[in-house]
């Protein structure tokens, strides 16, 4: 399995649009969802610092995450330019293998 995780710091009235377009539902969910290879995402809160959340997204592998990025970069790029307005800080923590 291949785990990407990412840290987002969100401003309070941006909260319910962020865990819309991020959570296990969300907008990226369902984009990944367009490879068999995906295995879901987690979105985490914060259970001390409001607005900070951490999202992991489950692969196959790593070549299956690289091979879905390839394909589908444009979608993956505009999804990524609209959900910008909704972070006040994205970090990406790591790309892991299990």
């Amino acid at each position: 399995m291949f785990v990407v995780i990412w840290q987002f710091e969100i401003a309070e009235d941006k909260i319910a649009a962020f865990e819309a377009a991020y959570g296990a539902d969300g907008s990226w969910a369902k984009l990944f969802r367009t490879s068999p290879n995906y295995l879901g995402t987690e979105l985490l809160r914060d259970a001390y610092i409001p607005g900070s959340y951490v999202t992991i997204d489950r692969w196959k592998s790593e070549d299956d995450f690289r091979a879905f990025r390839k394909e589908h970069d444009q979608k993956y790029e505009v999804l990524d330019r609209e959900c910008d307005s909704l972070t006040s800080r994205e970090t990406r923590v790591g790309a892991y293998t299990v």
